[in-house]
């Protein structure tokens, strides 16, 4: 796939999902820009989760100081029984 970046495989994805979505694309066309779009998929998905490690958040102590800490998604998620 090259040094894409980020942003281009996601137009290029989002136009994918247009052509599949429009149903004028034959069956072997349609199988082959799904193939193209599972693969930017990954490639956007292996990208946010890097860019997700490098984030890190900044915490006030007590002291009143700063601290950094790393960012877990999951930490300030809700969770299924908050919802309901």
């Amino acid at each position: 796939m090259g040094e894409k970046k980020f942003e281009e495989a996601m137009a290029r994805l989002e136009e994918i999902v247009a052509q599949l979505e429009s149903g004028e694309l034959s069956l072997e066309e349609s199988l082959q820009v799904f193939e193209e779009g599972m693969k930017l998929a990954k490639y956007c998905s292996a990208k946010l989760e890097e860019a997700e490690k490098k984030v890190t958040m900044l915490v006030k102590q007590g002291d009143g100081d700063f601290a950094e800490v790393p960012f877990d998604s999951q930490q300030d998620a809700p969770s299924n029984s908050d919802t309901e």
